[in-house]
């Protein structure tokens, strides 16, 4: 072990995408203001390098949601580490605003968390993923206010040991694929697509298809239409066609903070409707203009007398196996339809994501955490797993609290306020400790 074994930190952070970039400025603000001037904090995250969704970076693609919802101005909108303050800095403040548009380009929200990483970069280490979070040898749990972490280097060799008197687990969401297909070089997940797409011959790719029904699938359909002139593309659809998703003014209500409380609070017969009635403002939807483009080809193709786009609707994969250089895809339309079988350059799976799971990474330490009826943890308002008595520090969620906070638990609309949430109770939580640990043993009992 290293001379830094025995490192204690208030705060250590498992993962450092958006979620816990903005926590670590929530937790700076709160030391610039004089309230949590002695939080100390550290961060791991097993990428080389910050990074978020960069395989989805499409040209000209952008956000669904307004630049306000940023890392910071919901929770402090005088922050400086906003996206107009990102905007001033680098001298694009004046055309931005000439753009007139409430939705900056993926790119430049991605180059904008870049830049306020940087600032914070101090206190995360790259290329660090934690294995293990577990109580200190020999620690009584009722007196012990802290966990132990182990932390692999880049090359799983190295090992480090910390110590924390809250955890923050936010590692992100898991690549879903269809049953019983598996990823390599010809097929691929959505959030691996242009990395693996850039290692091909364009040329190379004359049949492509695309799974799913979602706004990543929609937007790989029309790049690779666009980027491959010379293929034809197959977009392999569970529904009948693309989905429109609700973005007017009411339904967006269900991303505003306050709509938290009312889901965490709510019987389930309101959680329930929460669900039933928004859920295409989120889940398997596509923005309008990218359906209507997509839709705009399609037909311009059929004017021309070309077949270039093809849409096979109700239909799901049930195989996948190679066959020389190409990938022959097993197709079925409808549960009792007849399976077919069509040969592919390449299969883009953009089948969704898994909820943040963190059992395995809790290890021993879960058997501490409380979970309901249906296996699911139970979770604080604060976002910290409820936890049996004799376990004493906090273990907080980003991510992986549908189920407790409704469907803004894990997206950047209420990244701010969420961030600012779990801040504010590490802060009241360190002051009681520290006044806890300031209080004579003798108190209760008379003192001489």
């Amino acid at each position: 072990m290293s001379d830094r074994e025995h490192e204690i930190y208030d705060v250590v952070g498992i993962g450092f995408g958006p979620s816990n970039l903005s926590l670590a400025i929530a937790l700076e603000e709160h030391g610039a203001n004089g309230l949590g001037n002695e939080i100390s904090t550290l961060f791991f995250e097993r990428q080389s390098s910050f990074g978020w969704h960069r395989n989805m970076l499409l040209p000209s693609v952008t956000m669904q949601i307004s630049f306000l919802k940023d890392l910071v101005t919901f929770r402090n909108p005088t922050s400086s580490f906003s996206f107009v303050k990102y905007l001033h800095a680098s001298g694009r403040l004046p055309q931005f605003v000439n753009n007139q548009d409430f939705f900056p380009t993926r790119q430049e929200f991605h180059q904008y968390l870049e830049w306020a990483q940087a600032r914070v970069a101090d206190r995360v280490e790259y290329g660090s993923e934690v294995t293990s979070i577990r109580l200190p040898p020999g620690a009584d749990p009722e007196e012990s206010d802290r966990v132990r972490l182990e932390v692999a280097d880049a090359t799983g060799r190295g090992k480090r040991v910390v110590e924390a008197r809250h955890v923050v687990i936010s590692t992100g969401l898991a690549p879903s694929m269809p049953d019983g297909i598996e990823r390599d070089e010809r097929v691929w997940h959505s959030s691996e697509f242009l990395e693996k797409y850039r290692r091909m011959n364009p040329a190379e790719l004359r049949r492509v298809a695309v799974v799913g029904a979602g706004q990543s699938a929609a937007e790989i359909t029309r790049f690779l239409y666009d980027e491959l002139p010379h293929a034809q593309v197959w977009s392999v659809l569970p529904s009948y066609g693309y989905s429109v998703a609700d973005d007017t003014p009411f339904a967006n209500q269900i991303f505003d903070p306050g709509a938290v409380d009312d889901y965490y609070f709510g019987t389930e017969q309101t959680r329930e409707a929460f669900w039933r009635y928004h859920r295409n403002t989120n889940y398997s939807v596509v923005d309008d203009e990218v359906i209507r483009d997509l839709y705009r080809r399609a037909y311009d193709d059929d004017v021309r007398g070309i077949s270039r786009l093809e849409f096979l609707n109700l239909t799901r994969v049930t195989g996948v196996k190679r066959v020389g250089a190409e990938t022959r895809v097993s197709l079925q339309a409808g549960p009792d339809g007849e399976v077919r079988e069509l040969d592919f350059d390449a299969l883009v799976c953009a089948t969704g994501y898994n909820a943040m799971e963190p059992t395995g990474l809790l290890g021993d330490l879960d058997r501490h955490c409380l979970r309901d009826e249906a296996g699911r943890y139970q979770v604080e308002r604060d976002y910290r797993i409820v936890t049996a008595p004799d376990l004493r520090c906090g273990v907080y969620l980003q991510g992986g609290t549908e189920h407790t906070h409704g469907l803004t638990s894990s997206l950047l609309s209420n990244i701010a306020v969420r961030s600012g949430e779990i801040a504010d109770s590490i802060v009241a939580r360190r002051a009681a400790q520290s006044a806890e640990r300031a209080v004579p043993a003798e108190v209760g009992g008379d003192i001489r």
